[in-house]
């Protein structure tokens, strides 16, 4: 992909989320906590490659409910209702097999769990994970973006495949 493409692809997807109520204002830079507690593991997490999120190849249709499969199980703080919590993804629509949105080129995304800043699916997905973990969410198109898509990156009934690395949680 292009650089120019990925641009416009990132921005328009940031732009989405917006949309969606995500409500990160952007201030956050995914630095935070106790340097002395929180170095190895942002060392473990930044040595880390960036995730695929691959489809399945045997041309099987989406699932109709959230499924979620942890790839890396952390084992640091767990994310739940209310946690702020920092972010690495990436997103690939199940259609297409395309990338459309991934994290690593503009640093980590933060908001609060539960509380709607991001589409269902994320707040239901990351639930129950733990810091340094790594899940795989494919998620059908009623808990993402629905018959509506979004701005024009995200098809409307699109299912959606995020892997989800868990920087950071802050209760």
């Amino acid at each position: 992909m292009t650089r120019m493409r990925r641009a416009t692809l990132a921005a328009a997807t940031a732009a989405a989320l917006v949309l969606a109520g995500c409500g990160d204002d952007g201030g956050g830079d995914g630095a935070g906590g106790d340097a002395t507690t929180d170095t190895t593991q942002d060392a473990d997490m930044e040595q880390r490659p960036d995730p695929a999120a691959s489809l399945p190849d045997d041309g099987s249709a989406p699932p109709d409910e959230l499924v979620t499969v942890d790839v890396v199980e952390g084992d640091g703080a767990e994310a739940t209702p209310g946690s702020q919590v920092s972010v690495h993804y990436v997103g690939v629509a199940w259609s297409t097999g395309e990338e459309f949105d991934a994290s690593w080129d503009r640093g980590p995304f933060d908001f609060t769990l539960g509380a709607g800043q991001v589409i269902p699916g994320w707040d239901q997905g990351v639930e129950g994970m733990r810091e340094g973990g790594r899940r795989r969410l494919t998620i059908p198109p009623e808990l993402a973006y629905g018959d509506q898509g979004a701005a024009g990156v995200i098809a409307p009934g699109e299912t959606l495949v995020f892997v989800v690395d868990l920087l950071e949680v802050n209760d």
